[in-house]
């Protein structure tokens, strides 16, 4: 049973699979982000984590408040209403974009991921506040129901690779503009993006990837790495394909 708290509405719901995302809502308030942005700060950026190669990913594996962060039930009891009672969470990664950070290219999550069907949902919650000045994601809404081509990126962003921005629609962008605190889901194959960050004002925030116990993650491969655990959020792992940690960090 979700928590009636955080149950979507049947609209909302219908509102996901039509659009590919959803939201804003409201995870933590902003003197509990307050706490949670000095711990990022101060203990996760400035010390090596669970992957060697990155201090802002995987932190949930080390972190108790990030663990607790990423499992809050304002997420995944809304992720619940869409994907069902059992709920894996596979990954967390901080996107700290400082002034002059790069676009990040139009892209689908899918084409980057370990997982085996590719199934996912993800949040992605404001560490700090998130503007249209400082780089908010923008998503085209109904993209997801396609898979496009990729392509080489040019010189200058972030990643790569990227969608054929033949296939991508920019008349249709939606800005996801966020307070601290907050949150919106989307799927593996929406489409978002990006622009640099022209302002002076950092812009952090943190997704989180949630599949469910049927999907096996390749753990000990790129964009993951050899020790990763991914996390039982919700319900049951009767599968037992994925190496887990304990839930909320303990």
């Amino acid at each position: 049973m979700v928590d009636s708290e955080y149950r979507l509405s049947e609209s909302e719901c219908n509102l996901f699979r039509e659009q590919g995302y959803l939201g804003p809502f409201r995870a933590v308030s902003d003197e509990e982000m307050a706490a949670i942005r000095t711990h990022i700060e101060d203990d996760l950026l400035t010390t090596d984590g669970p992957n060697p190669n990155s201090r802002v990913q995987s932190r949930h594996m080390d972190s108790p408040t990030i663990a607790n962060l990423a499992s809050h039930p304002a997420i995944i009891e809304r992720m619940a209403c869409l994907y069902g009672p059992d709920l894996i969470m596979w990954a967390t990664n901080f996107f700290n974009k400082e002034p002059g950070g790069k676009e990040v290219p139009w892209h689908q999550d899918l084409s980057y991921w370990p997982l085996e069907p590719l199934i996912n949902i993800s949040a992605w919650v404001a560490i700090d506040r998130v503007t249209v000045e400082n780089s908010c994601v923008q998503v085209i809404p109904g993209s997801h129901k396609d898979v496009y081509p990729m392509v080489d990126s040019p010189d200058g962003m972030l990643f790569g690779r990227m969608t054929d921005l033949q296939y991508v629609d920019e008349s249709k962008v939606v800005n996801i503009e966020l307070e601290p605190g907050e949150f919106f889901l989307f799927n593996e194959k929406l489409l978002h993006h990006s622009h640099p960050n022209r302002s002076d004002k950092r812009r952090m925030g943190m997704s989180v990837r949630v599949t469910l116990p049927i999907v096996k993650i390749e753990q000990d491969i790129a964009p993951l790495h050899p020790g990763h655990k991914a996390m039982l959020v919700r319900g049951k792992d009767t599968m037992n394909l994925n190496r887990l940690m304990p839930a909320h960090g303990s």
